[in-house]
């Protein structure tokens, strides 16, 4: 790693508290960019608006998605603004830079029926990670919280007797997140039957509330995995994803007549604009929960 981008990172670390993950798709995004310098022979100190362009057309070229190219733009003009006042470089070619126009893709949900019955199938598997995988789901469907929020739970972030956990999230903030009874029963059933063989294990991870199956913290990834196993153990395929689950959980209660402000802290997102999204997602959920649910649009929908 070059000396420059070495001081970013932990600048991103230790002064802006952002999260591994976070900091490890700033680091992707520049290196990316990094290589694309070195294949057109140009200093990191010599970019301007035509390199970038050529950057980006590369870019769209190799079907990287619009979305994505906006997303390292962003990277790399917080990369700039950070080398321009570090004085490794004279401007911030990225400020002059058109953004991106992006069509604005609203999240997926599942309905209350999808999620009732994956719950319910999920809770007859015969197999032992059973009581993991439903606490895990649970824990997803009824909070709400990030995937990288999830992993890092601790057993003192959780306070089953109250059901209520403790998030840190983006920047170290932290935030109060309440559970409901169903999944403060499956969290008990996971911590005294199933937790204490896995943390036999790897007594190294006796601190993390969720464990793999070798005893060890569960990551990010490992939770993408057990959902894609869940899938295949219940034979129920929605696609699971956290952000699919997060997204649910949001819609869930703006439909139901909660404020967005109360979404928007137990979501943890710093602005209200990035909340606001799920007003959208509301409204396409209704017509689609009739298509989904109506007995004569299903009909019509066949015929």
């Amino acid at each position: 790693m070059n000396r420059p981008l070495n001081e970013f990172i932990e600048f991103l670390k230790y002064e802006l508290n952002y999260s591994p993950m976070t900091i490890d798709s700033y680091r992707r995004d520049i290196e990316k960019f990094d290589l694309f310098l070195l294949s057109e022979k140009v200093l990191f100190d010599m970019v301007n608006k035509d390199v970038i362009r050529d950057f980006l057309s590369q870019e769209l070229n190799n079907h990287i998605s619009k979305r994505t190219c906006k997303r390292r733009l962003s990277s790399l003009n917080k990369y700039y603004d950070f080398l321009l006042k570090k004085k490794y470089v004279k401007t911030n070619p990225f400020v002059i830079v058109d953004h991106l126009k992006t069509s604005k893709k609203l999240p997926k949900i599942l309905f209350n029926e999808q999620i009732s019955d994956l719950l319910s199938t999920n809770r007859q598997r015969s197999d032992e990670m059973k009581l993991r995988d439903q606490c895990l789901l649970e824990m997803l469907i009824y909070t709400g919280i990030r995937v990288s929020e999830l992993t890092s739970l601790k057993l003192s972030d959780i306070n089953i007797k109250r059901r209520i956990i403790r998030v840190f999230g983006k920047g170290s903030k932290e935030r109060l997140v309440p559970f409901v009874e169903q999944c403060q029963q499956s969290c008990q059933e996971y911590l005294n039957i199933l937790r204490p063989k896995l943390q036999n294990k790897n007594s190294e991870y006796n601190d993390w509330f969720f464990l793999n199956s070798n005893g060890q913290k569960l990551t990010p990834r490992g939770v993408e995995y057990i959902l894609k196993d869940i899938e295949n153990k219940t034979g129920i395929f929605l696609g699971l994803h956290p952000h699919l689950l997060r997204h649910s959980f949001a819609s869930s209660l703006l439909n139901n007549g909660a404020d967005l402000r109360l979404i928007q802290e137990l979501l943890g997102h710093e602005s209200i604009n990035t909340t606001q999204i799920y007003t959208h997602v509301s409204k396409e959920a209704m017509v689609a929960a009739y298509n989904y649910l109506h007995p004569r649009a299903k009909k019509e929908k066949k015929e």
